[in-house]
């Protein structure tokens, strides 16, 4: 078996609640390094200054400060709004146009991966038919870059599902290296978390459909092991015991280790807003992860 190298990150997604009201973009990435994680991950449109052409002195400043802090960039959050033209669908080649842009952003900023978010057209999330037009024709430029493009598979998607097997079918067609599936923990969860003033949601047995949303068991990840580039270790509350009671991590991380899966795991809360909230419950999930990583593979150690 494949020794695994898990590393711990963090997506900036997880300050939403302060970023730009009590936190500046510095504090973020300074708290992220603090907690002893390495991976960065951010949103282009949300965290890039003039944002798809950032100055020379903002990038500058990213790379002294990754660099002073040992923080590598992991995946560049895109979005593809195909829905930004009132009264018409997005076209392929404004589509291309979008993806083209971040795909030479996240080359630019130092990123690997590119998450790009599509409009969606059914309440399981399966995206704009322009998916999958436009993502062939960036695959070469994606390749030249080094960028991996990689939808992610998120609640309420299953990864059972007609979309799942539509991104393997193209992986499968094309034999590209720069093109895999982003794993979003949330599909896990076992129980839904109600944010305070959020959408009530429930969740149903294994056969359930909208507005039930199936519960997703981890044995499902086995078979798509081989497509994971990626994955967005989300979260929404870990209580003062290390107890997470939403998302199975012993039962998740079993998996990519008994796979010896290599690559980061991106910390993403989505849990109730507070000011210093997502600082305590990261430091909180990371310590569950090492945790859970020692009972799993006590020969080997999460690389921070």
């Amino acid at each position: 078996m494949t020794t695994p190298d898990l590393r711990l990150g963090v997506s900036l997604y997880s300050y939403t609640s302060e970023f730009a009201v009590t936190m500046t973009l510095d504090d973020c990435v300074e708290d992220v390094a603090e907690m002893g994680a390495r991976g960065l991950e951010i949103l282009g449109e949300a965290h890039v200054e003039n944002y798809p052409s950032p100055s020379s002195t903002w990038l500058d400043a990213w790379f002294a400060r990754n660099d002073r802090l040992g923080l590598t960039p992991t995946c560049l959050g895109s979005w593809v709004d195909t829905r930004r033209f009132p009264g018409r669908a997005m076209t392929v080649d404004e589509a291309v146009e979008q993806l083209e842009t971040d795909l030479r952003l996240a080359s630019q900023l130092g990123f690997r991966y590119l998450r790009p978010k599509l409009g969606v057209v059914t309440s399981d999330l399966e995206p704009d038919p322009v998916w999958l037009p436009a993502t062939e024709r960036v695959l070469e430029l994606a390749s030249e870059l080094d960028v991996v493009v990689c939808p992610e598979i998120h609640w309420p998607s299953t990864i059972k599902s007609k979309v799942v097997d539509d991104y393997i079918a193209l992986i499968e067609r094309t034999g590209t290296r720069h093109f895999g599936l982003l794993i979003d923990t949330g599909v896990f969860h076992k129980s839904m978390h109600h944010r305070t003033g959020g959408v009530a949601s429930r969740l149903g047995d294994g056969n359930a459909r909208p507005p039930l949303t199936p519960v997703v068991p981890v044995s499902d990840l086995e078979d798509v092991m081989p497509y994971v580039v990626h994955v967005q270790a989300k979260f929404y509350e870990i209580d003062d015991d290390l107890v997470d009671h939403h998302i199975p991590w012993d039962e998740f991380l079993e998996v990519l280790v008994r796979h010896g899966w290599s690559g980061w795991l991106s910390s993403e809360y989505e849990g109730d807003y507070g000011v210093g909230r997502a600082s305590d419950q990261l430091r909180r999930q990371h310590a569950l992860i090492r945790l859970a990583l020692q009972r799993l593979a006590p020969q080997e150690e999460v690389t921070p």
